[in-house]
């Protein structure tokens, strides 16, 4: 039997489904979940924090941006309004299309695309790019010639395969025209005691993707060339906490959960 198809093992997506109050989980993501609340109680308000800056940042690009195509690369179980549906909201012609490595992730979302002609979800390893940016559902639904966001919410650092996370940001930049978006959010040890981490370490180990934080300097590098876009009104084009991205009210925002992340938005110059 494979780990993706072990019971027993936690997996990312479904630790983050069960996160954000979702039923696409097993028990050993439930108890991985509980484990990491013990030392640390945010870890909730982080998931939903990160959820919303992807909800916010897709409402925006659709909306003010005029973006109708969307790669979602490492998507997850969709838990929680997804890419394509925000953005139908105010782009009917949308084209979305989700990626991700774990069978369970993409049994739910098919299911969940039956019928739905302009999205699709396919089974790769966002460490390799070429097999993902040559994939036929990508080459049906994604028009190369104009703008796409590519959107890598808390999922860059489990690229285990890659050892340079900027360099296979920069493949999927380099694949996409002048005025495409890349979103992104990565999980950050800064703001954090040590102890903590090394537990959260200790869970992250037993599942198939360990992940890999980083500092803050190392999240804005991932922007280097691009046009960061403010991420509230008044506030510097910057790399942010991923809480703030967006909010109405930053300064309500800014809890504990919201800073185990960074993010930011930038455009392709």
């Amino acid at each position: 039997m494979s780990d993706a198809e072990t019971p027993e093992r936690p997996f990312v997506a479904g630790m983050y489904d069960y996160a954000l109050g979702g039923t696409a989980n097993t028990a050993a993501d439930r108890a991985a979940v509980e484990r990491i609340k013990e030392v640390s109680p945010d870890i909730i308000s982080s998931a939903w924090a990160n959820r919303g800056f992807l909800q916010r940042a897709v409402h925006r690009l659709a909306t003010e941006r005029n973006v109708r195509q969307y790669i979602d690369l490492g998507a997850g179980l969709p838990t929680q309004r997804h890419t394509h549906e925000v953005v139908a909201e105010s782009r009917p012609d949308f084209r979305v299309v989700y990626v991700d490595n774990d069978p369970r992730v993409i049994e739910r979302g098919n299911e969940i695309l039956n019928g739905v002609d302009r999205a699709s979800v396919i089974l790769a390893d966002i460490a390799k790019p070429d097999e993902i940016l040559g994939h036929p559902e990508i080459q049906r639904l994604i028009d190369f010639t104009e703008p796409v966001a590519i959107l890598m919410v808390s999922v860059i650092q489990f690229a285990e395969g890659s050892d340079d996370h900027w360099a296979l940001v920069r493949r999927y930049l380099d694949a996409v025209p002048s005025g495409s978006y890349l979103v992104l959010s990565v999980p950050t040890a800064d703001h954090q005691a040590e102890h903590v981490v090394d537990q959260i370490k200790q869970v992250y180990a037993r599942t198939p993707t360990h992940g890999t934080a980083h500092t803050r300097a190392e999240a804005q590098r991932f922007f280097d060339g691009l046009e960061i876009v403010a991420p509230y009104p008044g506030a510097e084009p910057a790399v942010t906490y991923v809480g703030l991205w967006g909010a109405e009210d930053p300064e309500a925002a800014d809890d504990e959960g919201n800073r185990w992340l960074y993010a930011a938005v930038g455009r392709k110059p």
